[in-house]
């Protein structure tokens, strides 16, 4: 689609056009993108939208990135919240990290991200398969205590209750559907 004059930016502009000329609200709307500029643009032009746009951070694609260390993301968890984003959608394995004590904790990213105000969304539940040999690419952060497909609770949990996230996109809901339903989230 971007052959000629048709930019990334034509393409943010469409999307959100052509939500309103369906009248859809911008309430039910929760725009997404690993495109900074994309959100950045929704905030401005489409502030109603902008409330709700989700920056999937793909800041963890760089080789120096770590969960654990600040100085590791560019731009800033502070810098971010600044420009007017109000969601980070990360994988779930920067928001997750092993205490001394072997247990699962909230990352320094995640820790970070709310110190900045920022909401969390996470991704992608339950795509890894069984957990029976530390969990992939999605649990990489906490592998050596993940050994059983039972340790996704544990992992939702600390998702949930310590990080604080308002959603968790999943491969297959039921997980966390009946995790939602036990504890009495919406």
């Amino acid at each position: 689609p971007f052959k000629g004059s048709y930019s990334q930016k034509d393409y943010a502009r469409q999307m959100l056009d052509e939500y309103l000329a369906a009248g859809i609200e911008p309430s039910q709307v929760w725009a997404q993108s690993f495109n900074l500029k994309d959100i950045k643009f929704w905030i401005q032009n489409y502030p109603e939208f902008g409330k709700q746009a989700v920056y999937l951070d793909g800041r963890y694609s760089s080789r120096r990135f770590s969960p654990a260390n600040a100085a590791t993301w560019k731009p800033s968890m502070k810098s971010l919240a600044n420009s007017g984003v109000k969601i980070i959608a990360p994988p779930i394995w920067a928001l997750l990290q092993s205490s001394k004590d072997n247990k699962i904790i909230p990352s320094n990213y995640a820790v970070k991200a709310k110190e900045a105000g920022l909401d969390i969304i996470t991704w992608s539940f339950e795509r890894s398969g069984s957990l029976d040999s530390g969990g992939g690419w999605y649990y990489q952060s906490v592998k050596n205590l993940i050994n059983n497909d039972g340790d996704v609770y544990k992992v939702l949990d600390v998702i949930a209750q310590d990080v604080e996230a308002i959603g968790v996109f999943s491969d297959w809901p039921a997980t966390v559907t009946y995790y939602a339903n036990c504890m009495g989230i919406k």
